[in-house]
């Protein structure tokens, strides 16, 4: 039997400031949307595709996101897609997707600043080491053929 995989992974930026609520046992939750766009070029015309996604965070987690996350920051969320039901004040079932969200990185501030957290305290799944910009040492000369 094959194993079902549910993963997710979006960057973008926070379209609001995230929300923080609590469970009824206590348990910290907190909501927001990341806002996703795709540039393309259609008949010679430069076009924007945006999505915008709704994700949830538990526990610790949400307490880190409520506290270092604000709108337009740049993130990188990596967790699972969920479908989410109730009903409405006449009785209706509704439900919606969301991300549930396991990991975050937060890549940006509003002013383009690189943003570091240390990975043990946000559960990233990156490190928040920027070496886009880095000079890497190049182990072999252009003359020493390693074969």
């Amino acid at each position: 039997m094959a194993t079902d995989i549910n993963r997710v992974l979006i960057i973008g930026r926070l379209t609001r400031d995230p929300e923080m609520r609590y469970t009824p046992a206590g348990t910290a939750v907190c909501s927001f949307a990341v806002a996703n766009s795709k540039t393309y070029s259609q008949n010679g015309e430069k076009k924007e595709q945006v999505s915008f996604i709704d994700c949830v965070a538990w526990a610790k987690l949400a307490e880190v996101i409520v506290e270092y996350c604000r709108k337009g920051y740049r993130v990188a969320i990596d967790g699972k897609l969920v479908q989410r039901r109730w009903q409405d004040d006449s009785g209706n079932t509704r439900s919606k997707l969301e991300v549930q969200v396991e990991n975050i990185q937060l890549l940006q501030g509003k002013t383009g600043e690189t943003q570091k957290q240390p990975a043990a305290e946000t559960g990233n799944m990156f490190n928040g080491t920027d070496v886009s910009g880095e000079d890497f040492e190049n182990p072999f000369a252009d003359d020493d053929i390693p074969f």
